[in-house]
């Protein structure tokens, strides 16, 4: 889509301005029922439509994003623009410094509609902790739009937003993306710089793509790829702009499915992955069967470390520096105290008190220390797994969307939601979600696509091809119609 859209406004079939206006309309008319954005930005949009218009005018060559409009989760800063990870505490913050991503694409000058809901600092799976309300899913509006970054997938699938940028800590963009039936990329830890974004768990959390396809995600990953000195952890793209790969030929490519991913995944999300093999199959890859018996401790490391991490990340939530303060206290202990038990939601206080046990005097070695040590046990699979084959398929998720309500009536159930993506976070590779069927109810289904690190041309263009080969899925009914 990105690239025809650029096409359209290079032969000037349509202004920036034309364009971005119709995004917006859409966006103010559908967010009522999709709940997808928490701040829209339209005075900023039109600003920078106008000065793409300006220099198409002048005959000035535009890059492929410049007039493009899109959306940021609410957890990656924008200077002078709201931004309150969904959360009480945060609701009237305002960053005075740009992240390093939306740096990159502001000096593109792509489009930016507005700001996407999200589970409260990214501790979720359905985007239902929101202090705002979940996000819906555009395939049918009683039904979740997933999590962590369920408010840019619903943006995309419900096409008010042409992309957007989401944070993935254990298939916060892959999960939601393979709900709202639509492309989630998350790339190698250190590819995409986190400067700026809003930290949740600084060992896991990544920056990437929510787009329609898979050519969209892998111009969107190509510009945000870059080094940046900022982050500590940055190492950027490494290779030349995966776009240039895409259409390569696949015969000979070795498609590893680890026996433990199918196990407990739903009748009709196995059978969509077998159908799946099936078109790769057609296009020459060879398919390799292994076992990965690491792939049982993946969950349980996750949750102990990420909100071990969480812990220590949100203790600046003091009420004292910036953000949410109580009105009424006795003195600063109570102040901070009686602030965060008001700020934060259910969710993260959970989250929070569970990281701060494994991290007390008494429990470390029971549970921290060995947590990272099974990390590195399954960091060691996959080196291993991926001396046997070039990439694995599995499962985005075992299900797919549940109603809304469900996380809250059975919370269980939407923690093992992350059970086939937490693996990729774990072990900072790089993993992309693209539709591959429905349910019969019409929901969509995700398989995702994991490769070596720093491997993202090779998990974009296996995944290119199968777009090419199995044909488009059903699209949701809201938005621009373009």
């Amino acid at each position: 889509m990105i690239a025809k859209l650029h096409d359209r406004l290079v032969k000037k079939e349509i202004s920036c301005k034309e364009l971005t206006q119709e995004y917006i309309a859409a966006a103010q008319r559908d967010n009522a029922e999709l709940n997808a954005y928490v701040t829209l930005t339209p005075e900023t949009a039109l600003e920078t439509a106008e000065k793409v218009d300006e220099k198409i005018a002048a005959g000035k060559e535009i890059s492929l994003l410049e007039g493009i409009p899109m959306t940021l989760k609410d957890n990656i800063s924008t200077d002078g623009i709201r931004t309150t990870c969904c959360s009480k505490i945060l609701e009237d913050y305002t960053p005075i410094y740009d992240a390093t991503v939306w740096k990159i694409l502001k000096s593109q000058n792509s489009v930016l509609l507005g700001k996407t809901n999200m589970d409260e600092f990214a501790m979720g799976s359905s985007c239902e902790t929101s202090y705002f309300g979940g996000a819906k899913n555009p395939h049918d509006t009683g039904y979740v739009a997933g999590g962590s970054s369920g408010g840019v997938a619903s943006a995309v699938g419900g096409n008010i937003a042409v992309y957007g940028l989401g944070s993935d800590t254990g298939g916060s963009i892959r999960q939601p993306a393979s709900f709202c039936g639509i492309v989630g990329m998350k790339p190698t830890y250190g590819a995409v710089s986190r400067f700026g974004l809003i930290a949740y768990a600084s060992s896991l959390d990544q920056i990437g793509p929510i787009t329609t396809n898979v050519e969209d995600a892998a111009i969107v990953y190509d510009a945000i790829s870059e080094y940046d000195s900022m982050d500590s952890t940055s190492q950027g793209r490494q290779g030349a702009p995966t776009r240039d790969t895409l259409g390569n030929d696949i015969r000979g490519m070795k498609i590893g499915i680890a026996r433990e991913y199918l196990e407990g995944i739903r009748d009709d999300v196995r059978a969509a992955m077998e159908e799946a093999i099936e078109v790769y199959k057609s296009l020459g890859a060879q398919i390799v069967y292994f076992d990965l018996p690491s792939l049982k401790y993946a969950l349980p490391v996750y949750y102990i470390i990420a909100c071990a991490e969480a812990s220590s990340n949100l203790g600046r939530y003091d009420g004292i520096r910036y953000g949410y303060k109580a009105d009424n206290y006795r003195d600063v202990n109570d102040m901070i105290k009686k602030t965060r038990s008001t700020g934060f939601g259910e969710e993260v206080k959970r989250r929070i008190l569970l990281g701060t046990y494994v991290l007390s005097s008494g429990y470390y070695d029971a549970y921290y220390k060995k947590a990272q040590n099974l990390r590195g046990t399954i960091v060691q699979s996959f080196r291993n797994a991926f001396e046997v084959c070039d990439v694995i398929l599995a499962p985005t998720v075992p299900m797919t969307a549940f109603e809304n309500g469900h996380a809250v009536s059975d919370p269980v159930e939407t923690y093992l939601t992350d059970i086939c993506t937490v693996p990729v976070n774990i072990c900072g590779l790089p993993g992309i979600s693209v539709p591959c069927g429905s349910d019969s109810k019409g929901m969509p289904i995700g398989m995702q696509l994991i490769g070596n690190s720093f491997c993202e041309a090779k998990i974009l263009n296996a995944a290119w091809q199968y777009e090419n080969a199995a044909g488009k899925f059903k699209a949701a009914v809201f938005g621009v119609k373009l």
